[in-house]
């Protein structure tokens, strides 16, 4: 099951409480104050786990709380610390705090850490309060309480190329003949009812290795079909296109086949002002059209008329045949082409390295469910 948006609720450790103790030994008289420090409790981190491509353990485990520190004891005996909890996101989540809508991170790199809630710090015990004037001190400090946060993630999937079009317009054929996907195909609206990645090869594309392909790969995602009115809801809505803002080339698919009786410039345009709705950043994305279903199309005449549309505009078109494989070693170059021109993934989001963790250095820690205790002495 695909989930792409999440709604959890983090609780670092409480640090444990200062201990009020006195030495109490035979010949040692006045043995003076001897509590313990309280353990610092457990901090919350999330990380980036390129394994992980959807957000559905979290879609019915909600609440995650790391253990607490421990209390002091006599003898100057520190309290254990509670043990960290780290959880796993996929790459390319976004994580805000619900209540003031602040962005936390946006985890674009493998392996990448952020702390989403820091382990209260332990009190400290009654050897700390001791004094010239004041040597048989009771007084102590409680554990502070750790931090507890509401967060959202929402996931937004990293891709080179993203395909949009209308429903049907062979978006799902395209990716399955130019990437090892294989999503769902059929005859009817709306098969794709969630994104998809394939990753392309230039090379296996063209057919044979050469200079200009330089064993060139990208990703291209599979989006779920437009259709006018979707930023009101119409259809799957617009929700989607969140998995595209990151992509650098946008691919508008077309059907141009004798069994659409609709007029392929009204497409393009009806699409562009769904993108428009949605994000003018993501509208104003370099874009290469494709005429689809070149082998169903006898009559070329809307063919010609949306590559001259194309051609007054300034925007490179093709025309293909996924079903037969006309035109697709032209498109896949065409592609990697352009995103060659193009500035690379990291220049593109700007956003990610607002997301560096200020903890980056912290070294891993355990699994929650192992989390490994410390002394806290």
């Amino acid at each position: 099951m695909f989930v792409d948006e999440a709604k959890i609720y983090v609780k670092a450790g409480d640090g444990g409480n200062g201990c009020v103790a006195f030495r109490r030994e035979k010949f040692v008289p006045r043995g003076g104050p001897a509590g313990g420090d309280g353990g610092h409790g457990g901090s919350i981190y999330l990380e980036a786990n390129p394994h992980d491509n959807t957000l559905l353990r979290y879609r019915y485990n909600r609440e995650f709380k790391a253990d607490r520190g421990r209390h002091g004891e006599g003898s100057n005996c520190s309290g254990h610390a509670g043990g960290d909890m780290t959880l796993l996101v996929p790459v390319g989540t976004v994580v805000t705090d619900q209540d003031s809508g602040e962005q936390i991170a946006d985890l674009t790199k493998p392996g990448q850490r952020v702390l989403v809630a820091q382990g209260g710090r332990g009190g400290r015990g009654n050897q700390h309060f001791a004094k010239p004037w004041h040597q048989a001190p009771r007084e102590s400090e409680e554990g502070v309480p750790g931090q507890e946060r509401h967060l959202h993630f929402e996931l937004k999937l990293l891709a080179d190329v993203g395909l949009v079009g209308f429903p049907n317009a062979g978006k799902s054929t395209l990716i399955s003949r130019i990437s090892a996907a294989h999503p769902k195909i059929a005859d009817y609206p709306f098969t794709t009812l969630e994104p998809g990645l394939g990753v392309v090869s230039a090379d296996s594309a063209l057919g044979k290795p050469s200079e200009r392909s330089g064993g060139r790969t990208f990703v291209v995602a599979d989006l779920p079909g437009l259709i006018e009115g979707a930023h009101t809801g119409v259809g799957l809505g617009i929700r989607f296109l969140r998995h595209i803002e990151r992509t650098r080339l946008l691919a508008h698919l077309i059907d141009t086949s004798d069994a659409s009786d609709r007029d392929p410039v009204h497409d393009f345009e009806i699409i562009c002002g769904e993108l428009a709705a949605f994000s003018e950043k993501l509208a104003a994305k370099p874009m290469i059209v494709v005429g689809t279903k070149l082998d169903a199309t006898t009559d070329r005449a809307r063919l010609e008329k949306l590559r001259d549309f194309c051609a007054s505009r300034g925007i490179e078109f093709h025309a293909i045949s996924a079903a037969s494989g006309e035109g697709i070693p032209q498109l896949v170059r065409a592609m990697a082409d352009a995103l060659d021109r193009l500035a690379p993934q990291g220049a593109v989001d700007e956003a990610a390295d607002l997301a560096e963790p200020a903890k980056s250095n912290t070294p891993a820690v355990a699994p929650q469910t192992d989390a490994s205790r410390t002394d806290n002495r």
